[in-house]
């Protein structure tokens, strides 16, 4: 629910920032969709992702039903990817997944949810729901497409989070026993029983385990 009212503000704050900001933007108006295209191509060539999404707002709204608004929107996903704008990549993501995604292409908008997901989890103790969250849509990616090309990819993330997983649940069981709560701090032990890693298998990081998988 919070994520999805997220998402509404990013919306809104979009077309906040045409009405407001990109003047030169806001004064064009009724173009053809190759037009638009090829002006969100230019902001992104241009790295300005703001003025990208102002381009694909004017795309949408005259173009509804043009091929060339879900080629926009999966490549504004991979640019603000790739800008670690995680939040609006998945905005972009469920919008081509619930109005654009053919057979061929779902599989690929799927897996970009998941990378987005995973490179959005900045710090395990805040974003623990996050991580939770992105290793049931792993499960799911890698039940319905066991033989995908992003499989070893995914692999990866799932064993990384895990890992963070562990260490945390660890971290938060010390802290417990510190104060004296052992009942509390076995929870997070029995947790990590169950867990499919052990501590044996995981050195100390000399950086986070959510980095540099994707680099």
């Amino acid at each position: 629910m919070l994520r999805n009212y997220k998402k509404g503000l990013i919306f809104i704050f979009i077309l906040f920032f045409i009405g407001c900001s990109d003047k030169d933007a806001v004064k064009e108006y009724d173009k053809p969709a190759i037009y638009w295209y090829k002006s969100i191509i230019k902001s992104i060539s241009e790295n300005d992702l703001d003025k990208a999404d102002s381009y694909y707002i004017s795309l949408r709204s005259e173009h509804l039903r043009s091929p060339i608004v879900s080629t926009a929107t999966i490549i504004l996903a991979k640019a603000h990817i790739e800008d670690k704008g995680y939040l609006m990549a998945d905005y972009y993501l469920d919008e081509y997944l619930k109005k654009y995604a053919s057979s061929k292409t779902i599989e690929l908008a799927k897996f970009l949810k998941i990378k987005a997901a995973f490179l959005g989890v900045k710090d395990i103790n805040r974003d623990q729901k996050l991580m939770i969250d992105t290793l049931k849509n792993v499960d799911r990616f890698t039940k319905e497409y066991p033989n995908s090309i992003y499989r070893p990819m995914v692999d990866t993330l799932k064993v990384r989070l895990y890992m963070a997983q562990y260490l945390l649940n660890e971290n938060i069981a010390r802290l417990y026993s510190r104060i004296g709560k052992e009942k509390a701090a076995k929870i997070y032990r029995d947790k990590n029983r169950k867990s499919v890693l052990n501590i044996t298998d995981i050195k100390a990081p000399k950086e986070s385990f959510l980095d540099k998988i994707f680099n």
